[in-house]
């Protein structure tokens, strides 16, 4: 698929700032931006981190064309030199991030950016769109994943989504978090993933009547063969006529290889359990029972309680949307401003009455501590980026607002690993991002770190993001330095 040039895909403001920037002389004053997010979405324990692919390849066709030029003088906002300087514009900074599929928590930066501000502050809005879809499907996912204990997930929402960016990289994200197949034909097309799906209401309605309907699509189909039993009644027709096709194929010497049933509507608890009962009934037990119909990780987990034979599950609306959480809460921060005769970058903060949020001033990374004996993880935690840890030595976490509250690590108990890797440097991509389905085993990978406690779906225990001592106290001699009503 061919690369957009996503350049104009911005906030007016920036292109603004831009100008101020360059008529200010200070264009090329290298500076830190951070982009992070505050609360776990959907009152979860954590997050997945996604959309860096589509960041780089923003990044990597970042440039005005002449079109977008003329567009820009045409707003009469822009003077020609800066419109000049626009028209040559390329991205020379370096970017730092969080690989896709990787577990997060709050408030540490998932990308930084390290370049002249002029650039910085032009990728701003592109950078949170990407990370703030990618990354909220990918978490919603991960709930629905989760709360299906092992049956597969099928992604069904493109028809839902909000537009066909958001179904198409949204299944991208629901992929990377676990699902196993999308409908989505495009973006299995684009992302080498598997594409899934049975038939509609309307397939059995053409017919003349239902059996027909179901031996057709098994003439086609016999090796996916996964009938749709509610379109009139589903234990007095649908189920009957499915079973009667499964036996004709079987009689037929017709593998039965993946072959089943789709609940779409109902009391999906009671009809699965009943459907069940009349399949084993009839010898075909390793039958497939899929459900849809409007899901999300509270129902199946509720239908999980009650019982349901339900081992197969197409989510679309609640999941492809996060409805009931619609926005990841991403934010992009100045951390830093490098001081041009010392090359030293100095930290930089955003107050606020609002403690949370206060920013994490400085040029910084993040380390993910580990329980050495179950590789758990145990916190994680923000440092400036010339610290140095060894797990050798003892290490002593305390949290950055409640500072009494501390922990003890004793050496070699535990283990370290940095999460922020290097994606460009002087405006070059160094880093060549995985496939959707390795990057699916890598976050199946990731979910195991976190203790069971984290994952549940209500009322998660939370994973302390800690600041080191040295950060911690850079922070605080900044916020003792502001001094107000003088």
């Amino acid at each position: 698929m061919n690369q957009r040039n996503l350049t104009l895909l911005t906030d007016f403001y920036e292109l603004t700032m831009m100008q101020g920037y360059f008529k200010e002389q200070n264009a090329n004053e290298t500076v830190i931006f951070d982009a992070f997010y505050r609360v776990n979405p959907n009152g979860n324990g954590y997050a997945i981190c996604a959309g860096l692919e589509q960041v780089i390849e923003y990044v990597e066709n970042l440039h005005f064309d002449k079109e977008d030029v003329d567009y820009l003088r045409s707003t009469g906002m822009f003077e020609e030199d800066f419109l000049e300087y626009l028209a040559n514009f390329k991205f020379s900074g370096d970017i730092y991030a969080i690989p896709e599929g990787t577990v997060v928590f709050p408030r540490e930066p998932l990308i930084k950016v390290v370049a002249p501000i002029m650039e910085a502050q032009l990728v701003e809005t592109a950078i949170l769109n990407i990370i703030n879809h990618q990354s909220l499907i990918a978490t919603k996912t991960a709930r629905v994943v989760h709360a299906a204990q092992g049956d597969g997930i099928m992604e069904f929402g493109l028809r839902r989504a909000q537009g066909p960016d958001a179904g198409i990289y949204g299944a991208r994200a629901a992929m990377i978090a676990g699902c196993i197949g999308t409908s989505n034909v495009l973006a299995g097309q684009m992302f080498d993933v598997p594409i899934k799906g049975t038939h509609a209401h309307s397939w059995i309605m053409s017919f003349p009547d239902e059996l027909s309907a179901f031996r057709a699509y098994a003439k086609l189909y016999p090796s996916a063969c996964i009938l749709l039993v509610d379109t009139y009644d589903t234990l007095k027709s649908g189920v009957p006529n499915a079973i009667k096709v499964f036996q004709e194929m079987k009689d037929a010497g017709i593998p039965l290889t993946f072959y089943g049933i789709r609940l779409d509507s109902g009391d999906l608890a009671y009809l699965s359990k009943k459907a069940k009962e009349m399949l084993d009934e009839a010898g075909f037990s390793d039958a497939v029972i899929s459900a849809s119909n409007d899901l999300d990780e509270y129902l199946i987990d509720s239908l999980k309680i009650q019982g349901a034979t339900i081992n197969s599950w197409g989510v679309g609306t609640n999941m492809i949307t996060s409805k009931d959480c619609p926005s990841f809460g991403g934010v992009y921060k100045l951390a830093a401003v490098m001081d041009k005769q010392t090359g030293k970058f100095i930290p930089k903060i955003k107050l606020s009455e609002n403690a949370e949020k206060i920013t994490n001033p400085g040029n910084k990374t993040i380390y993910r501590i580990y329980q050495k004996d179950t590789g758990k993880i145990i916190a994680d935690l923000i440092c400036l980026a010339e610290e140095q840890f060894d797990s050798k030595n003892s290490l002593l976490l305390f949290d950055p607002i409640e500072t009494w509250k501390k922990t003890h690590l004793a050496p070699n108990s535990y283990t370290l690993r940095e999460l922020l890797i290097p994606v460009f440097k002087g405006g070059t991509c160094i880093y060549h991002s995985p496939k959707v389905m390795d990057i699916q085993a890598y976050c199946r990978k990731e979910l195991d770190t976190l203790w069971d406690e984290s994952r549940r779906l209500i009322n998660p225990h939370e994973v302390h993001v800690d600041l080191s001592n040295e950060l911690w106290h850079v922070k605080n001699q900044l916020l003792d330095s502001y001094h107000y009503g003088e």
